[in-house]
Order: structure tokens, then sequence, then C-alpha cells
């Protein structure tokens, strides 16, 4: 059975991301946008995963490398349905692609990524990369597309995050803690949000990567709803003075810059 609704998720990722017809070009567009010739979107699987993957998200602010990225892990699950590492990276790539890429794409992106994130649970349910980036797809998708997404998600985010925490608390620098605080952060009070909570889990985050910008922007944001303001100008300057992260180098200067628009806010 479990094979079964692996496959049934692995479908509706690829559904997501198969190419189509582009009577402008002289080849044809996958459903986000990247340009394929004829004879690569003809080619065999073999030839469709000879870039390097990695590589190409490594150069993610390039919009095309993104797509690229992903393209390419789609293709490999395509023709390996057990591929758990294609999965999870695809899902990876398409919460990028949701987040940062042209607005008219992010939300395909988004749920595509939730179609790749389920199948990376389905194929390693033991494993945190699924349950994390299933999250994350979700998270994105709530936050930027209305309070009925919000809703409808919660208990899914919050749970695939709570099972990624138990399965490896540390995982990417306990990242589970620090999308835990945001989640406590973001929803009401009356479905379950809670400031102090947010505060407790983006403090345990911090005790993996105490350099890490990102979470001690959000702990800033969560000080802030809490009227200690005094507290979230000293974590906005911490996070200015951490260096960026080589592996995470384009969001790390994305956060900088969101914190420091919020530490001229509060000093004022």
């Amino acid at each position: 059975m479990r094979s079964c609704i692996a496959l049934f998720y692995l479908l509706v990722s690829v559904s997501l991301v198969s190419a189509a017809a582009d009577s402008h070009t002289e080849g044809r567009r996958d459903s986000l946008g990247l340009l394929h010739t004829k004879a690569e979107a003809s080619a065999p699987g073999a030839t469709r995963q000879a870039a390097d993957p990695d590589a190409l998200y490594a150069d993610r602010e390039n919009a095309s490398s993104a797509r690229r990225a992903a393209d390419t892990w789609a293709a490999r699950l395509l023709d390996h349905p057990g591929d758990f590492e294609s999965a999870w990276k695809l899902a990876r790539a398409r919460y990028w692609l949701g987040t940062q890429g042209p607005e008219p794409e992010r939300k395909r992106a988004l749920d595509a990524g939730i179609a790749a994130g389920h199948t990376a649970v389905h194929l390693a349910p033991s494993r945190p990369e699924g349950h994390f980036w299933l999250a994350a797809n979700m998270g994105a998708l709530a936050e930027a597309f209305g309070l009925r997404r919000g809703i409808k998600y919660r208990g899914d985010i919050r749970q695939a995050l709570e099972r990624s925490l138990a399965l490896d608390p540390g995982f990417l620098q306990g990242s589970a803690d620090r999308a835990l605080g945001r989640w406590y952060f973001k929803v009401p009070g009356m479905f379950g949000g809670s400031k102090k909570r947010s505060e407790a889990h983006l403090r345990k985050a911090l005790t993996y990567n105490p350099q890490s910008i990102i979470t001690r922007l959000f702990l800033a944001e969560t000080l802030i709803d809490l009227d200690r303001k005094a507290e979230a100008r000293n974590e906005l300057e911490a996070a200015l003075a951490a260096p960026i992260d080589p592996d995470w180098a384009p969001e790390d200067r994305r956060f900088k810059d969101q914190a420091k628009k919020l530490l001229s806010k509060v000093s004022r």
C-alpha cells in the first residue's frame, strides 16, 4: 500500500512539472517556464540527467539554474521512482522556486514541492528530509496565499515539523525547531499559536548554530511582538554581525537585508 501511495504522489509531482507546447519558440517550456529544445524534450533519461543538479542548485540565485536543477531531479525521479534523494531535493528546489522565483510561477512550484515532499516521506518515513521540506512548502504556500490555506495546512505543517524534530533534532542545524518557532509565531493564538513557545523553539534552534542569521531574525520578530524591543535589537545586531554561511549564501544575504530594515524600525 505504501508503494502505491508513493507512486500516486510521484505521478502528481511529475504531472505538475510536465512540459507544455510553446508555439512561440523552437522548443517547449515546462509548467514553470524552463525552455527545452526539441532535442532535449525528446532525449532519453540518461541524457536528461547529464547535468549536475547539485551544482545547478548551488547557483540557485540564477532562476534558470534553479529550474534546471529541479527539472533534473524530477527526471531522475521519473526514471527511478524509488530515488529518495531526488525526491527530497526536488521538494527543496521547488521551495526555492516557490519563494524566490518569478511571482506567477510560485504557487505552482509550491504545489509541486508539496507533492515531491509527500513522495520523499513515503519513500523514507524515518528520514527527516522529506518531512522538513514538505512542511516548508506547505508553510510557504499557507503564508503567501491567504488565511484559508493557512488554516488548511496548519496542523499538517506542525505534524511534519514535529516528526522531523523527533527523527533528528539537529537536522540542518536545528531547522525543525526554528520552523516550529516560526509556526507558533505566525499561527493565531486561537488556532494554537504562542509567542512564548515561538521564543522557546527559536532559542533551542540557536543552541545548534548560534550564528544562524535567519534564527536571530525570527527571534527578533517574536521578541518585538512580546514588547521586548531592546532584546530584539540585540538579536538583529547579532544577525548582521554573523558570517554568511557559504552553503546558504543566497538565503543569508536576504535575511541580513531584512534584519537591517527591521533594525532601522525598532531603533527609532
